[in-house]
């Protein structure tokens, strides 16, 4: 997804490579180093990384592999210690605090394992919440939250609070958080590890149809293969590297349960 405020939001991109041809995210030689002399800890190594606009990426690694430290870089939590990191072929390491923070607001829509609602709220509510902070006016946050939840699947929910939802509801909330403002990229960080077997594959069947239907680009941490398996391409971390990088095992989402 590109848009005139990209530039203004992230800085111009250089005239000789315009924003529009450049990948959705981007690493070059990305390195993290965490801690100094003998106690440094290098969670990522050099990594090169590419994601087009429209992807569906799974993330896949044992812990300590680098995956969630790429994904903290990419969701703009974290700093690179070494090489760049691009966003739309803009160089992120380069913005300030401020500019990093309109790029996440803006541009970049994120989906917790534990949900990370509000439990006094109603769904309408936890919803609206990125809605708020950009300011926008109540009756147009009313329309878009109530836009978003149809989206997933929770028309007359709106009202009801986290308790009064199943755990698959309460993601289906979550995921309607993450796309209220339209991003460009969704950043999924085992989205289906509290919910059983059946939920499982009814989120990954509403994450499939947001990425074909909507052409919201979405990259998924998972330790699942079953859940990795709905996505066109699978991403496998070792050691802070890169170690494999292919198509999932079957096309999107082929083999999903509702």
């Amino acid at each position: 997804m590109t848009s005139p405020d990209v530039a203004e939001t992230l800085g111009s991109a250089p005239a000789s490579a315009p924003v529009r041809a450049a990948p959705l995210v981007e690493f070059r030689a990305v390195t993290k180093v965490y801690g100094q002399g003998a106690a440094a800890m290098r969670a990522l190594d050099g990594v090169d990384l590419s994601i087009q606009a429209g992807e569906f990426v799974a993330v896949m690694g044992p812990s300590g592999s680098g995956k969630s430290t790429a994904m903290n870089i990419l969701g703009c939590l974290d700093t690179p210690s070494s090489g760049s990191y691009r966003f739309q072929g803009v160089p992120v390491e380069g913005l300030s605090r401020d500019q990093r923070a309109l790029l996440r607001r803006n541009y970049l829509g994120f989906v917790f394992q534990g949900f990370n609602l509000l439990n006094r709220t109603s769904a309408l509510e936890n919803v609206e919440l990125p809605l708020v902070y950009r300011r926008t006016p109540r009756a147009e946050r009313h329309a878009q939250a109530r836009r978003a939840l149809a989206q997933v699947g929770l028309t007359g929910w709106e009202h009801h609070t986290p308790g009064e939802l199943s755990g698959g509801q309460q993601q289906r909330v979550a995921i309607a958080r993450a796309i209220v403002t339209g991003p460009s990229l969704l950043l999924a960080d085992e989205p289906t590890g509290n919910l059983d077997s059946a939920r499982s594959h009814e989120i990954m069947d509403l994450l499939t149809g947001l990425n074909r239907e909507r052409g919201i680009t979405v990259l998924m941490v998972t330790h699942e293969p079953d859940m990795a398996a709905y996505a066109g391409r699978v991403i496998h971390f070792l050691d802070g590297r890169v170690a494999d990088d292919g198509l999932a095992g079957r096309s999107q989402g082929q083999g999903g349960q509702t």
